[in-house]
């Protein structure tokens, strides 16, 4: 399953790179990738347990960028 979010508040290019290597190491992460510029996260995983991921994804990148938010 692939899906596109948009972000929201995502401050730098640096820490689109750091969201980016934190969530491509989490378990049935096919493939990610976080463009600074249009402000999108785009997430290919398994399709059973995609909501659970989605959650980790969510905390990873609340740690890396508090003040950003993924749009669903």
């Amino acid at each position: 399953m692939k899906k596109v979010y948009k972000l929201e508040d995502l401050d730098c290019a640096s820490c689109a790179a750091k969201m980016e290597r934190a969530i491509s190491k989490l378990d049935g992460v096919s493939s990610v990738h976080v463009n600074f510029l249009t402000q999108r996260l785009a997430i290919e995983a398994e399709e059973e347990g995609f909501e659970e991921l989605m959650r980790q994804v969510i905390k990873l990148c609340k740690k890396v960028e508090p003040d950003c938010r993924i749009l669903q």
